[in-house]
């Protein structure tokens, strides 16, 4: 890494030239699983020709108009995703943290509508929104909050899956507009609650009053094998956040709101330069109709069903690890020790993965990945575990 770029990454000094797949290429001709996608992004894999003929196509058009006018491509996308979703209103964004943002800021505007000064919302310990100031301070994180103090003020803090906590909370405080939180933890090592307790806090915000804002930033867009993490347990939030796998590459972050949530933004009361141009929608578009015309979601339930089997058996040796979470494509390996350097070995063994919370592994293929190149990732992160605790 160079003087002139900012060290806010921890970078390996590896250099990906080209993909295709679940592929990627090195400068140097190397050749590595990509079992990360980005951090869930490249649903589609590196290249997809449904991909590349939207950029191509759009690209030879035009790329963004504000929004002042009309955007044919955002209204299209926004019918889509509402279809698809339940839900009935979208504001575009450029990332995840911007939707996130969007939430906050409608959240409050929803109670300061209701006469309430002082509008709080739950957020969950361990949860991650993102890094601008709001959403850094409603995420349950302190090593990213660190330094940047004062932090946003108007959150309360509750344990993750745990309803009693959540309704302790709503006797002692009348302030609260809103629970926040992640349908699994992904940030935190893919964190999946008790079947149930989606559903638990829909029916607590809905006799409460409050809204029920899901970050789906990480889980939607069919890593779970549903299009959202909540289809799985039949409800509806108030308020929805995407991006990453939306654009498979291309920034867009979308804010969906539902029932109560709807028109409380009216003009000037939020607004973005460049979300929702044309380009970002169109590309969005084609990622949308992809999953649908090959039966992804079907095929991320099958793979996830094969690949649950298959890694239990190849991982069973290592008494290190101490769970194995699976939803769809979304694996955590929890170890029992800190395990930052896995990473690096995973590299030489050409095994694209993270460790987050220092002690898990987070696993998050393409959905398009088959059962050939799941053995091929299970033999890699075999090796690569057999490789690490040996020097240990």
């Amino acid at each position: 890494m160079t003087d002139v770029i900012m060290p806010a990454y921890n970078r390996s000094p590896i250099s990906f030239e080209c993909g295709e797949g679940v592929w990627l290429w090195d400068t140097q001709g190397e050749k590595y699983l990509d079992a990360l996608s980005g951090i869930a992004v490249s649903v589609l894999g590196h290249c997809h020709p449904a991909i590349l003929e939207a950029i191509t196509q759009q690209a030879q058009k035009v790329l963004h108009v504000s929004n002042g006018f009309e955007i044919p491509q955002q209204e299209k996308l926004a019918q889509t995703l509402t279809n698809l979703s339940s839900m009935d209103q979208v504001f575009f964004a450029n990332s995840g943290a911007e939707a996130n943002e969007a939430a906050i800021k409608l959240a409050r505007l929803y109670g300061h509508n209701k006469g309430i000064k002082n509008p709080t919302i739950i957020a969950m310990e361990g949860g991650f929104h993102g890094r601008t100031l709001a959403t850094l301070s409603a995420s349950g994180n302190r090593t990213i909050q660190a330094g940047f103090e004062p932090l946003v003020q108007g959150f309360l803090r509750a344990p993750y899956n745990d309803l009693e906590a959540l309704e302790t909370l709503a006797h002692n405080s009348s302030d609260i507009v809103a629970v926040m939180l992640e349908p699994i933890l992904g940030n935190a090592g893919i964190i999946i609650p008790d079947e149930g307790y989606l559903k638990g806090i829909r029916k607590l915000c809905d006799d409460q009053g409050w809204l029920m804002i899901l970050d789906e930033v990480q889980t939607g867009i069919g890593h779970t094998g549903q299009y959202f993490a909540y289809q799985h347990e039949n409800i509806i939030p108030d308020v929805l956040t995407l991006a990453k796998a939306l654009g498979n590459g291309i920034p867009i972050g979308a804010c969906l709101a539902h029932g109560e949530a709807i028109d409380i933004f009216q003009p000037g009361k939020h607004g973005t330069t460049l979300g929702g141009n044309p380009f970002a929608c169109h590309v969005s578009q084609a990622v949308l109709d992809t999953i649908v015309q090959e039966d992804l979601l079907n095929h991320v339930q099958a793979m996830s069903s094969y690949l649950e089997k298959q890694l239990r058996e190849s991982l069973r040796e290592f008494p290190q690890i101490t769970e194995i979470r699976i939803k769809g494509l979304m694996i955590g390996i929890q170890l029992d020790q800190d395990c930052m350097a896995l990473r690096k070995y995973g590299l030489e063994q050409g095994l694209i993965f993270n460790v987050t919370k220092t002690n898990a592994i987070r696993l998050l293929p393409p959905l398009i990945i088959q059962t050939a190149e799941l053995d091929i990732l299970i033999e890699k992160l075999h090796a690569t575990l057999t490789a690490y605790f040996n020097e240990q």
